[in-house]
């Protein structure tokens, strides 16, 4: 019998979970029977999102973790083993944008873009595999999905900081995939690479356009966006999650240093 896509009796963290593609990863894996960290900065709505889960009857809890300081990250790996027993999947989801020119981008900018989205990245898989793999803490193996996007497969205009952040964890996990395949630890690591999504940071580069004067309206770019795909709808945050729920559960144990591209056709053009 092939494995079901479902993940009950794992623990699941998912970041930047308060929000868009985080919140619909943290609440499908609840539903699939997951145990799951909500963690994110933000802790009214992330509070908020563990609540929904857990009143729909789901494991859930809030943490509080700031994915670019490597103490947070130490505190959010304890907090997993001490409340659920263990941690099975982790979800780098966590990320930030900034729409700027080259010319109009900072050195504090493109470092902080940097910082969330490439160091969180590396502080959660480095902290996840130490308890993951054989002789760690939990030791029975997982899966870790890393949230790039098209952005790290092709350039976009105003987004050289985001595509940079965006290629460098394609590549960084395909990395760490080889190492934990040579090492046979059973650690999986794939990287997911959604296009349009309609989530809160989307809406806001669509405001971004606007404010620019590069559209007349957000109607418009929207429009832009939608122009770029070949399905005639943007992307929701439920479609990015059922793939991450794949790669999380017992299906997708053949794969891993793989790229999932969802996108609505953006890419194959």
């Amino acid at each position: 019998m092939e494995p079901a896509v479902h993940v009950r009796g794992k623990v699941a963290l998912v970041t930047g979970a308060a929000k868009g593609i985080g919140a619909a990863c943290a609440t499908l894996l609840a539903e699939q029977g997951a145990a799951v960290l909500v963690a994110d900065v933000d802790a009214v709505a992330g509070r908020e999102v563990a609540g929904r889960i857990a009143a729909a009857g789901g494991r859930a809890e809030f943490l509080s973790l700031d994915v670019t300081r490597e103490a947070d990250w130490v505190r959010a790996i304890d907090t997993a083993l001490a409340r659920f027993g263990g941690l099975d999947v982790l979800v780098n989801n966590a990320g930030i944008a900034i729409v700027r020119t080259l010319l109009e981008t900072t050195l504090d900018e493109w470092r902080r873009v940097h910082a969330v989205n490439v160091e969180g990245v590396f502080l959660g898989t480095k902290h996840a595999v130490e308890v993951m793999r054989p002789g760690g803490r939990c030791g029975r193996g997982g899966s870790i999905v890393n949230l790039s996007s098209v952005g790290g497969m092709i350039g976009a205009e105003g987004l050289s900081a985001y595509c940079s952040t965006k290629g460098a964890v394609r590549l960084f996990t395909k990395s760490v995939a080889i190492e934990c395949g040579r090492a046979r630890w059973g650690i999986r690591v794939n990287s997911v690479h959604p296009g349009n999504t309609d989530t809160p940071m989307f809406r806001q580069e669509l405001e971004d356009m606007r404010a620019k004067g590069a559209v007349a309206s957000v109607e418009e770019a929207m429009q832009f966006y939608m122009d770029m795909q070949v399905l005639p709808e943007i992307g929701q945050p439920r479609d990015i999650a059922t793939m991450v729920l794949y790669l999380a559960s017992d299906a997708a144990r053949f794969v891993t240093g793989a790229e999932f591209v969802v996108d609505g056709g953006l890419t194959a053009q």
